[in-house]
């Protein structure tokens, strides 16, 4: 079973198409959404100090029905949202694949996570395109796979993997980067910078796993005092 993620152009006709457009440096995260076929309801966390600019925005458009600011902290605000325009939901319903909550809105474009059988993902493709929603894949892996399988790009896995074959990190190394680079067919410093981002993603993915299981023993052994 097939788990994408999928960069989504929000069509034209709704308003967090426009609004996010008109805040391109802003995050819009949507934290559960409700829709129909002509309504909306959503949680939306703005990544921003100041919600102002994009809630004037909001109050001048007559197909934002209602929203209210929940919550505003240093670096963010929480809106309750509700509208009369077409959700950009839309494919999801009429697919019938849940996407993952949140998702996050930018510059017009959202990030999807979605799962599902190989038979109904390929119906959700063709709707896409028959609705004339633009859409780029970013990633499609088998359930099964970890965490661990996300966070290398595919140039950053084969890199990776062809500098570990030829011996460059063996202990003594066996081969240098010039090699590496030679038999991928690419310059020294493309390899040298698909390596250093590669290995910055596995250090980090390694710290995250590590850190979260350090503080789940901490916690463990706080509550056994």
């Amino acid at each position: 079973m097939p788990r994408a993620k999928l960069s989504i152009s929000i069509p034209d006709a709704t308003w967090i198409n426009d609004v996010s457009q008109s805040h391109p440096q802003m995050t819009f995260e949507v934290v559960s959404a409700l829709a129909g076929e002509r309504t909306g309801i959503a949680l939306i966390e703005l990544q921003t100090a100041d919600p102002l600019p994009v809630i004037t925005d909001m109050a001048d458009r007559a197909d934002v029905v209602d929203f209210d600011l929940l919550w505003k902290g240093e670096s963010s605000a929480l809106l309750h949202v509700e509208t009369a325009s077409p959700s950009i939901l839309q494919p999801v319903l009429q697919s019938g694949i849940p996407i993952e909550m949140p998702f996050t809105v930018r510059n017009g474009e959202a990030t999807w996570t979605v799962t599902a059988a190989s038979s109904r993902f390929s119906e959700f493709g063709q709707l896409l395109d028959e609705l004339g929603i633009e859409y780029t894949l970013e990633y499609v892996h088998e359930i099964g796979h970890t965490r661990a399988d996300d966070i290398l790009t595919d140039r950053q896995r084969e890199v990776l993997l062809a500098a570990l074959e030829r011996g460059y990190y063996a202990t003594p190394r066996e081969a240098t980067l010039t090699d590496v680079a030679s038999d991928l067919d690419i310059s020294k410093a493309t390899c040298s910078e698909i390596l250093h981002r590669a290995e910055g993603s596995v250090i980090r993915w390694f710290a995250d796993e590590h850190t979260g299981d350090a503080r789940a023993q901490l916690a463990a052994d706080t509550d056994t005092r």
